[in-house]
């Protein structure tokens, strides 16, 4: 991880060519610092953060003057920052009586500052959570008295929690397990503070900054989404093929605990909706062994969504691998133990993550931890069946192969797809496909729960989901199309985002036809689309035209008299 002064100097460099990301930074303390790290470590990650940073402890004249820089700045994000030592100033001040109120009075009101910057702007905000200090007034025995400092500032970051559980866009960047990990005199300086209200350190800022991003990223739809794993000395000690399954190392004792913690490692990311695929210089057939015959296993083949063991090169493995998940190499973490084998993919490869894991195995997870890798800011219940789907995904590719005739293939699916307008059952998932997809996204427009849930009333739009299922399972909701009443003739499509896996199966046909019925039911006559390029989209850059839409400056329209209706293999399952 850089240091501050390499930050600072990204802030000389150009970020004309770099999209611009609307921020607010609102602090109790001094943020002068942590503005400098946000917007150096930005760059870093493609990023120009265009910055309002108010004077330190103006939170709420900013938010509650609808006349503040804040409201002129239209921030797409507000970082507030209030911090444990301003905390520990109120408590302080507080009479004795009150000291049990501390928490739930600091709760009500970062729930009065959350709900008037909702109100008021579509943002998403950002709260740091509150590092512990113990005053030590009453020792061990503050975790058993409510008045104590320490019990409620414990319990302040346990109602915070539960408070952003229930809103979607609001985040909370865990300050305190960064004081956790660093040690406290890294993390905050006495002297510094006194002299200048700075809370966090040099040294800790890039940390700050990092985890800062890493919501950010999620947010911008760029988040690792499938973790790649070797298999010998990485999921298990020693070499399946030369040692045989009752010799690998994995268990309860020595170093084969290290394995078996790192798999359970793996199990949760699995069960959280990471996609778990092995690429392995191995047999096929002695390389699943210790999956279906080792008692010790966590991991077991029905968590793998891909399984790719043979003696090829990793990285055409790989390549194999995303071919058949339809995903970015960005979105992929590839984790071996030797060297040479994450070399080797890092220099055929350069988008995908490769860690660079420790040399003893019992070192893994401390590493694996410290380097976030798979930030989410949502969790649904597809992604607990996204494994499934993926494999669901390999199988449909295995029977393709059998079929010389595409259309024969297609056909073979029996595909349906329910459409329904925006609800409340929809919405998050909605707001999550949103902010993943990458490559089939028209126009790359970003959307929170709270904006999803206003489209769906909006008088000024009409809203569709489309899921797909087939012969082999159910996809879940796959693609989304949002369109704007521009005047009483047009629709504008304000986003058309699909997920990939359901590419190359004629579902963009069918999403075409039902749009345009619905459009002329509504007594509209044309269509507009645009296509707005990013680095990730290029695949739908021909999309507009490959429909039939002509060109019109720099917009694609169709008009809908005489619709030539496309043939689908996509059947509609239930009607609007």
């Amino acid at each position: 991880m850089k240091d501050f002064l390499q930050l600072k100097k990204n802030l000389k460099k150009d970020v004309s060519n770099l999209p611009t990301i609307r921020v607010s930074v609102l602090g109790d303390t001094s943020t002068q610092f942590l503005t400098q790290a946000l917007k150096g470590l930005g760059y870093d990650h493609g990023y120009y953060f265009d910055i309002q940073e108010a004077d330190f402890n103006q939170i709420q004249r900013q938010v509650y003057d609808a006349c503040s820089e804040l409201y002129a700045h239209q921030p797409e994000i507000v970082i507030l920052f209030q911090s444990s030592h301003k905390l520990l100033e109120k408590y302080n001040k507080t009479a004795l009586e009150a000291h049990t109120l501390l928490a739930s009075d600091e709760l009500q009101e970062i729930e009065n500052l959350y709900h008037h910057l909702t109100s008021k702007l579509d943002t998403t905000v950002i709260y740091y959570n509150y590092t512990e200090i113990d005053d030590a007034v009453f020792g061990n025995y503050s975790n058993k008295i409510a008045s104590s400092f320490l019990f409620q500032l414990r319990k302040l970051n346990y109602e915070l929690m539960l408070f952003v559980a229930e809103k979607p866009n609001v985040h909370l960047v865990d300050l305190s397990s960064i004081q956790n990990h660093v040690g406290k005199t890294h993390f905050f300086q006495p002297k510094i503070y006194i002299n200048t209200e700075m809370v966090l350190s040099i040294e800790v800022l890039p940390r700050v900054a990092s985890k800062t991003i890493d919501v950010i990223n999620s947010l911008q739809g760029k988040s690792k989404k499938c973790l790649v794993l070797d298999l010998d000395n990485t999921l298990w000690g020693g070499v399946i093929g030369d040692d045989g399954i009752e010799n690998i190392q994995i268990g309860h004792l020595g170093i084969g605990k290290a394995f078996s913690k790192f798999q359970h490692w793996v199990k949760k990311l699995k069960e959280r909706g990471v996609i778990i695929a092995i690429c392995s210089k191995n047999t096929d057939s002695v390389a699943k062994k210790p999956f279906e015959e080792h008692p010790d296993m966590v991991l077991r083949l029905p968590d793998i969504s891909v399984f790719v063991a043979n003696w090829e090169n990793k990285a055409d493995n790989i390549r194999h691998i995303q071919r058949i998940l339809q995903i970015g190499f960005d979105s992929m973490v590839f984790l071996d133990d030797n060297p040479f084998e994450r070399n080797m993919v890092r220099e055929h490869i350069p988008q995908i993550c490769v860690p660079e894991l420790p040399d003893d195995p019992a070192d893994y997870l401390e590493y694996l931890y410290s380097q976030h890798l798979f930030e989410t800011n949502s969790f649904s219940n597809e992604d607990k069946e996204r494994t499934k789907q993926y494999q669901i995904s390999a199988k449909r590719a295995r029977s393709q192969q059998k079929f010389t005739n595409e259309d024969d293939f297609l056909l073979s699916l029996n595909m349906l797809s329910k459409v329904e307008p925006f609800n409340e059952f929809n919405a998050p998932r909605v707001a999550q496909l949103s902010q993943r997809s990458n490559q089939f996204n028209l126009r790359t427009v970003r959307y929170t729960h709270a904006e999803i849930t206003k489209l769906s009333t909006s008088k000024e739009h009409l809203t569709f989901t489309f899921t797909l299922e087939d012969t082999f399972g159910d996809s879940g909701l796959v693609c989304v199309v949002i369109l704007k009443k521009e005047n009483d003739q047009t629709l504008f499509i304000d986003s058309w985002f699909m997920s990939c896996r359901v590419l190359k199966r004629g579902m963009e046909c069918f999403v075409l036809n039902t749009i345009v019925n619905s459009a002329i039911k509504s007594n509209f006559t044309t269509i507009k689309g645009e296509y707005i390029p990013t680095l990730k989209n290029e695949i739908v850059k021909d999309h507009y035209q490959d429909l039939g839409f002509k060109k019109q400056g720099e917009y694609w329209v169709i008009h809908l008299a005489n619709y030539p209706f496309k043939d689908s293999f996509v059947t509609k399952k239930d009607s609007l």
